[in-house]
């Protein structure tokens, strides 16, 4: 048994249990090694952060949990059908998302998510550096093997975008809207990233990595000088912390009910969702193409999602990559 499936068993354990006792000799056959093993991994959940009560001739009884991102605590009660089938947990890596490139190479099923508690190259679109300090924030993942061509790949994206929407207006009662194509803004600031990378052939999708973070419980001061956009957090936009365990679960949640909708119902209702949140229909907004700027009004989007304009000359554009920003 892994060091992972372990402490996840000794955590089911202690859930069943309750208030109540679980025996060394009850962990050590369910687990099948000895009681200095046992206390052995006691120790290491100690260190961890578990506040865990030991009593001789009672065993042991857990007291408290830390906001940790692991898996025996992110699949707990789950009840997923897609997203979340195994979940694996770095304390640091250089990037969630090169940590599923190799599991999508290597097989890993679809569903898999990659949670990390801090990130030393973590990016985002166009290669931006990603702010990834630990123990604040979420920083995950997840891979996806969808039955669609390629050129469908960037549907994800607002799928992504809109999970993420849903699990922070259901988390705190936020003013929430979307910037396109993968960004979620609380009150006009960022509060979550979306990158999602391909490998496929010219007609078929190998894997999709769906990589997703969200500014949680990150104070003003953590975040870097050098911000592109103006940026927030959870908890500087409510005043309270919230826990990362919930937060995650409810995204993984929403994840798998958007997947499921793409796999039976197409990119339409995905699409619809995401407009739920979307603000700027009707604006005026500038498009930085990075060789060119573009001023146009939002007229909509079309069905593969791209943004439509409409100039001033009364011609139409269709935006399919570029820097979007409202004018005042």
């Amino acid at each position: 048994m892994t060091v992972q499936n372990a402490r996840s068993t000794i955590l089911e354990l202690f859930r069943v249990a309750g208030d109540g006792f679980v025996s060394g000799a009850r962990i050590s056959r369910t687990l099948g090694v000895s009681r200095t093993a046992v206390w052995k991994k006691i120790e290491q959940l100690r260190l961890l952060g578990y506040a865990i009560e030991a009593v001789p001739s009672k065993g042991y009884r857990l007291q408290g949990s830390p906001d940790l991102l692991l898996p025996a605590e992110v699949s707990n009660a789950l009840g997923t059908r897609h997203i979340g089938r195994q979940v694996i947990y770095f304390a640091q890596t250089d990037s969630t998302n090169l940590r599923a490139h190799e599991l999508g190479k290597s097989g890993a099923p679809e569903g898999t998510v990659v949670l990390a508690d801090s990130q030393t190259a973590g990016k985002g679109r166009l290669g931006r550096r990603w702010s990834s300090p630990a123990g604040v924030n979420l920083y995950a993942s997840v891979l996806v093997r969808p039955p669609v061509a390629p050129r469908h790949a960037s549907q994800l994206t607002f799928l992504s975008a809109a999970a993420v929407a849903r699990t922070v207006a259901e988390t705190a009662s936020l003013p929430v809207s979307v910037k396109w194509p993968n960004d979620v803004l609380v009150a006009g600031r960022k509060i979550a990233g979306l990158l999602n990378e391909l490998d496929a052939e010219t007609e078929r999708i190998h894997y999709l990595v769906l990589g997703i973070g969200v500014n949680l419980n990150m104070t003003a001061d953590q975040f870097p000088e050098d911000l592109r956009y103006p940026a927030t957090s959870m908890l500087l936009a409510t005043g309270r912390s919230v826990s990362r365990i919930d937060f995650t679960r409810c995204l993984l949640r929403h994840l798998d009910v958007l997947y499921e909708l793409y796999l039976t119902q197409g990119f339409v209702p995905v699409l619809e969702a995401w407009m739920s949140y979307f603000d700027l229909i009707g604006r005026a907004v500038e498009v930085d193409y990075h060789d060119r700027r573009v001023v146009g009004t939002v007229a909509g989007l079309d069905d593969d999602g791209a943004l439509l304009l409409v100039l001033g000359d009364g011609s139409r554009e269709r935006v399919l990559a570029g820097d979007v920003r409202p004018l005042k």
